[in-house]
């Protein structure tokens, strides 16, 4: 791979091996995988500097999850934007094994709110966020998606739709004005 290729062509290009693997097409689900291998070993290499030796498990627990999720991808998002996202959750759920097992007596004061969820309000939320982006207009959704929910950049989102970056601020804001309007439950 050179690297003055643009992101935007190897977005696309993964896009389309995706779109045919979702199709049927085992040589071209391989080769998707394997370049979402090695853009996640990419990924998780800069992220995870201090564990580098859990870098290869989380590539092959992500691979594992996006091949059993494959059926949630949404056409309208970039194929790195879904990946990423299953990408930090798993790498989340990885820094949170590594804190339980280092800190087994932690002071009950020390636990956020946040563990304390139990696991199907976390479904019942997602349900909840996925309703009110579906209230949104698909330029809004997917800008909000991009750099809110898979944590890409503003220009990372930017390469990856082909919009220009304060194109793609400027949905946000405006997809964010909508949700707080969604939900106060006015039209």
């Amino acid at each position: 791979m050179n690297d003055d290729t643009d992101p935007s062509d190897l977005e696309s290009g993964l896009k389309s091996l995706w779109l045919s693997a979702q199709s049927g097409d085992e040589t071209a689900y391989r080769e998707a995988l394997e370049q979402i291998a090695r853009r996640l070993r990419g990924f998780l290499s800069r992220r995870m500097t201090n564990m580098p030796e859990d870098v290869e498990d989380l590539v092959q627990e992500t691979l594992l999850a996006v091949h059993l999720q494959r059926g949630s991808y949404d056409p309208a998002f970039p194929v790195s934007a879904w990946v990423t996202a299953i990408a930090k959750h798993k790498m989340i759920d990885l820094w949170r094994r590594r804190g339980r097992r280092e800190n087994r007596h932690q002071a009950i004061d020390d636990v956020s709110e946040y563990e304390l969820v139990a696991p199907q309000d976390g479904c019942e939320a997602q349900t909840d966020l996925e309703g009110l982006l579906r209230g949104l207009p698909p330029t809004q959704r997917q800008a909000i998606t991009l750099t809110k929910l898979a944590g890409l950049s503003v220009s990372e989102a930017a390469m990856a739709t082909g919009i220009s970056e304060s194109a793609i601020k400027v949905q946000v804001h405006r997809g964010l004005k909508r949700l707080a309007v969604l939900v106060k439950g006015h039209p």
